[in-house]
């Protein structure tokens, strides 16, 4: 078998493992990626690691992995990080957009709020600051866990790396989705959604950890019965065409150690309300990785 068949296989099986031995004083590094409510499976991830005492020495994250990157490495457990996504989350009868639209503000609509000709339908900055009033921290050098939050220079189409100052703006750039959320405007540049550039930022971890997990969770869509995707639709789904072929070619040129993605069938970005499905659909994944984890760290 070549080497891209077996990436093939791997990337299939939703876990890759390097065939190379690692000690227990290895340094891990964890890279979260983006996919909206998708993102929701890092929490199982979190568990796991949880459950075998194994602490990252850098968590890298993009979008949504940048938002659960920073409660991780401010010091929340995973139980923590589960009770809060079940706080935020609308009910399994409620619509996110719909809700939105329909003026039923709860939970996630507390922190946003409607503003048209900005470059977005959503401005995140209540969400950010309840963010970080939530996990108690405002800055990089405050967190528990070194952290590098992801964004994407909207003019210079490159990669901005938060790792250091004021975390907030971090968060509100690497979760500005186009046409969805508004871009920051942050010294001088106009920054968007960090998936634009690097969907799943393992890349970034390999000078300072030895072994790195990254976790993509893009999700699989299936087509629509009249096969005509709407609006938000073809805006998302274009996003992650882009994004799978960026992560493809990274995983080409060096592939993570251990590398997580859960098979999660038709989650769309805004579908937070299927929290429950999002978790239930994660646990093969989940169970793979403990399994490699206990293979390569024996407690």
């Amino acid at each position: 078998m070549n080497r891209r068949d077996f990436l093939k296989l791997t990337i299939a099986s939703g876990l890759l493992a390097s065939c190379d031995r690692w000690a227990a004083g290895d340094k891990v590094g964890l890279a979260l990626g983006g996919g909206g409510a998708r993102g929701l499976a890092h929490v199982l991830v979190l568990e796991v690691l949880d459950e075998l005492q194994i602490r990252p020495r850098q968590i890298a994250g993009t979008s949504i992995g940048a938002v659960i990157g920073a409660m991780y490495a401010a010091g929340m457990t995973a139980h923590d990080v589960r009770e809060l996504v079940d706080r935020l989350t609308v009910s399994e009868n409620e619509s996110w957009l719909g809700s939105l639209f329909e003026q039923d503000v709860g939970r996630w609509w507390d922190f946003i709020e409607l503003r048209f000709g900005r470059g977005g339908l959503i401005d995140t900055e209540a969400f950010a600051s309840y963010l970080e009033q939530t996990i108690g921290v405002s800055r990089f050098d405050q967190l528990t866990i070194p952290l590098k939050v992801v964004a994407a220079d909207f003019w210079k189409r490159d990669q901005v790396v938060f790792e250091s100052g004021r975390l907030r703006p971090a968060i509100q750039a690497s979760i500005a989705i186009p046409g969805l959320f508004n871009p920051l405007h942050y010294r001088g540049r106009v920054l968007v959604d960090g998936g634009l550039v690097n969907p799943v930022p393992y890349d970034l971890l390999f000078d300072s950890c030895d072994v790195v997990i990254a976790v993509d969770v893009s999700g699989n869509r299936r087509p629509r019965s009249d096969d005509s995707p709407g609006y938000f639709e073809t805006i998302f789904n274009t996003m992650q065409i882009t994004q799978a072929a960026i992560l493809r070619e990274k995983m080409k040129q060096r592939p993570p150690h251990i590398y997580v993605r859960p098979e999660l069938e038709d989650i769309r970005v805004l579908d937070f309300n299927r929290v429950d499905e999002i978790y239930q659909q994660s646990k093969p994944a989940r169970d793979k990785l403990r399994i490699a984890l206990r293979q390569h760290f024996p407690t």
